[in-house]
């Protein structure tokens, strides 16, 4: 469905989604349009010659500034140079103040680090007009031979930065959009009762060493409330004294907003030592004991290869946390809640179960079924009454 009208920001923000996407045409700049998604999401569009080129959200922009690109479009015009600011000035300017003020502070952190580190070196002198397709695919090519899954992390960040520039007017079009993330590889690992018993050596081996750090010490015991508690390893690394009340962790802030944590009685062992001390982050960063530990945690690596684990992720302790509940006959609904899921759909990512569990469950669940059907497995001929031919 097309229509045409005045639009002005109010009739915009009117309009309401159907079964299907329309577009609604400007009638003061023709080759400016609104498109309306079933989501209820509305973005500009530019129509030229033959072709459709999306100018961003209709959140972000107003009426003006879509007909001013458009008609831009049509000439074959660009946005004035003098204007147009440079990358490092943009992202840490007007695109950081359109997300920081509703995003947890573990994801402002996330997203500073890789702009600082891998995104700025790259672009952060260059005007966002002098940025290229062709200089995103490059840079992208050699990030993801070494790490292609944060170089996706960071190409989603770009690909923000340069959404909310077509939005500000300052560029046309989004030169990160045409570039294809790496696969991500589909990852069900988690640790069976003899590798969890090789982890545990390893870190046994670790703690009882004659030279060991303040910091190894906080990593050992991190690495081990993970593996007992099944939380995420910031919940853990920025535990505050204040969040442990006996049995429990209450958490003020997690990936899902506070949460409760049921500790068992290996887990409350660990923590009973480490709040002896009278510092607030139960794990301190041994150069600013008011902040927490780093949570880089490189001791992890150096584990997991005694215990012959190079390719188990930290994250996959709480895969496996997740797995051996669910191998306990815990049911799913309370695994969710172990694990601070809202819906048990994403439990279902992190439940796996091994060839011999399964292998097992199918014989006791044969086995049962036969109990019920009694005789009637049975072949004719070892049936009693069997008529003997």
């Amino acid at each position: 469905m097309n229509r045409k009208t005045k639009l002005t920001d109010a009739l915009v923000r009117r309009l309401r989604p159907g079964d299907r996407e329309y577009t609604v045409r400007d009638a003061v700049a023709p080759s400016l349009g609104v498109r309306v998604h079933p989501s209820g999401g509305r973005s500009y569009v530019h129509f030229g010659e033959g072709k459709k080129v999306s100018l961003g959200s209709a959140a972000l922009m107003n009426i003006g500034q879509a007909r001013r690109t458009s008609l831009a479009l049509l000439t074959g015009g660009i946005p004035n140079k003098e204007t147009v600011p440079l990358f490092r000035d943009f992202a840490a300017g007007p695109w950081r103040e359109s997300w920081v003020h509703h995003c947890k502070p573990s994801t402002i952190r996330w997203r500073d680090r890789n702009l600082e580190t891998h995104l700025l070196p790259e672009f952060g002198s260059l005007r966002l007009d002098r940025i290229t397709r062709d200089g995103v695919h490059r840079w992208f090519d050699d990030y993801s031979r070494t790490a292609p899954g944060n170089a996706n992390n960071c190409l989603r960040i770009l690909r923000h930065v340069f959404n909310h520039a077509v939005a500000c007017g300052h560029v046309v079009s989004n030169p990160a959009r045409s570039v294809r993330p790496n696969p991500r590889r589909k990852i069900t690992r988690f640790l069976s009762r003899e590798e969890l018993g090789r982890l545990h050596r390893a870190l046994e081996r670790r703690a009882g060493a004659k030279r060991i750090t303040p910091s190894q010490r906080h990593q050992i015991d991190i690495i081990r409330l993970l593996i007992l508690t099944g939380c995420r390893k910031n919940e853990i690394v920025r535990l505050r004294r204040d969040e442990v009340a006996g049995s429990q962790l209450r958490l003020r802030d997690s990936k899902t907003g506070p949460r409760t944590v049921f500790l068992n009685a290996e887990a409350r062992s660990i923590l009973e030592r480490r709040l002896k001390g009278s510092r607030e982050y139960l794990f301190p960063s041994p150069k600013d004991i008011s902040r927490p530990l780093s949570d880089q945690l490189p001791l992890w690596y150096s584990i997991r290869k005694d215990a012959d684990l190079e390719d188990v992720r930290l994250h996959d302790l709480r895969h496996t946390y997740a797995s051996h509940a669910v191998m306990q006959g815990t049911p799913l609904p309370v695994v969710a809640r172990l694990l601070g899921h809202s819906q048990t759909t994403m439990t279902l990512r992190y439940a796996h179960t091994g060839d011999r569990e399964t292998e097992a469950a199918a014989e006791r669940v044969g086995g049962a079924i036969s109990a019920l059907l009694g005789d009637r497995c049975a072949s004719p001929a070892a049936r009693p009454d069997a008529a003997v031919p």
